[in-house]
């Protein structure tokens, strides 16, 4: 009540039913990638690799780094399971690109402190997944030869829902 003689007195009455109605106060929305819409990334994100002869672990994570969706081709390695998940984690939690972070965190740079930081990978292959103006995470993806073929399929995944995220 206090809030909407505020907005009455400040002039603001037409703006207080559009804010009752979106958002409560002391919260905020967020959007996340729905599994089966985290699930298409993956895949394609993986049929990409395959396409190129690459046998791959895919992993998408939400906003805060949590897993939803994990694929490991039948010949990736063993160390594709954490190196992809790590990878989208970082993309995530750092919200930017673990190929620009690799570069950006080099030893010498301002940045190359957070190499040291738990799960942090600074490698291609991680890419943040966003749109709309949102970030709904990360996908990570290990077992192509280098960085940037990692990084490559990863695109591919990204692109793959880039329809069910912009709006």
């Amino acid at each position: 009540m206090r809030m909407r003689q505020f907005l009455l007195a400040a002039g603001l009455s037409v703006a207080l039913p559009a804010m009752a109605q979106t958002v409560a106060p002391g919260t905020f929305q967020i959007k996340a990638l729905t599994p089966e819409t985290a699930l298409i990334a993956a895949q394609a994100a993986m049929a990409s690799c395959r396409a190129q002869g690459y046998q791959v672990a895919v992993a998408v994570v939400d906003r805060s780094g949590l897993a939803q969706v994990f694929l490991r081709d039948r010949f990736a390695g063993a160390h594709t399971f954490d190196v992809a998940i790590n990878k989208a984690w970082t993309a995530a939690s750092f919200r930017t690109a673990t190929l620009e972070l690799a570069n950006e965190s080099q030893p010498g740079k301002p940045m190359s402190g957070i190499r040291s930081t738990p799960r942090m990978l600074a490698v291609g292959g991680g890419l943040v997944i966003e749109g709309g103006g949102s970030i709904f995470g990360g996908i990570g993806v290990s077992g192509a030869p280098g960085g940037e073929a990692d990084d490559a399929c990863a695109r591919a995944g990204i692109k793959a829902i880039a329809d069910k995220i912009e709006f």
